[in-house]
């Protein structure tokens, strides 16, 4: 038996670069810079959280993988999360904490993949152009659903009989179809997951 627990992740701006600070633009001129900082502190607030429950599993970390939203498989895995870890970003100080006991750290992305998303999304927030979103809706769902496709891909290869996987993973996916029969998926925020399949997107 093979186990995977996935962790619903919030992007922050350590995250994401340049491409969030476009959509902090909007979200400040809609709303305010006091609003903006609010979310960002309850960002903070949720990673304390899902640290605390990661630790309360008490998992064997030397038969325990790491998986990453948008973490690219390229052989400099540790060196970027390292590096995005010092720029303050939760999601990375934990990875480094969990690798400091023993876990393992996996690339999880197609990089030409996450590229053309990045390309797409940046386009999508730049253009301020009206019509054709139907098009860019189905594009960005497709290019959702092959990141998801090598996620899985990734998963079923790599997570091995009697370990556990912690797939760090955004709400907008959908991964659990695509993995295989034998592995058994738990979700470390359930009433994230029921919220998240109740959703319309």
């Amino acid at each position: 038996m093979r186990t995977l627990i996935v962790i619903p992740i919030i992007h922050t701006e350590q995250d994401m670069g340049s491409l969030l600070e476009q959509i902090k633009q909007e979200y400040v001129t809609r709303y305010g810079q006091e609003k903006w900082a609010q979310h960002l502190q309850s960002i903070d607030e949720v990673w304390s959280g899902i640290r605390r429950m990661i630790e309360a599993l008490e998992l064997p970390y030397a038969s325990v993988r790491l998986y990453q939203d948008g973490l690219p498989l390229c052989g400099k895995e540790a060196d970027i999360v390292k590096e995005v870890a010092a720029q303050g970003s939760k999601n990375h100080q934990l990875l480094v904490h969990l690798m400091e006991q023993g876990a393992r750290l996996m690339g999880t992305e197609d990089p030409h993949m996450l590229l053309q998303e990045y390309q797409f999304l940046q386009g999508a927030l730049g253009s301020g152009e009206q019509g054709h979103e139907n098009q860019r809706v189905d594009q960005s769902r497709r290019l959702l659903s092959e990141r998801d496709r090598f996620i899985a891909g990734r998963i079923n290869a790599t997570l091995s009989a009697g370990e556990i996987g912690l797939l760090f993973l955004g709400l907008a996916h959908s991964v659990e179809p695509l993995l295989d029969a034998d592995i058994l998926v738990r979700h470390l925020l359930p009433s994230l997951r029921e919220q998240q399949e109740k959703a319309v997107w």
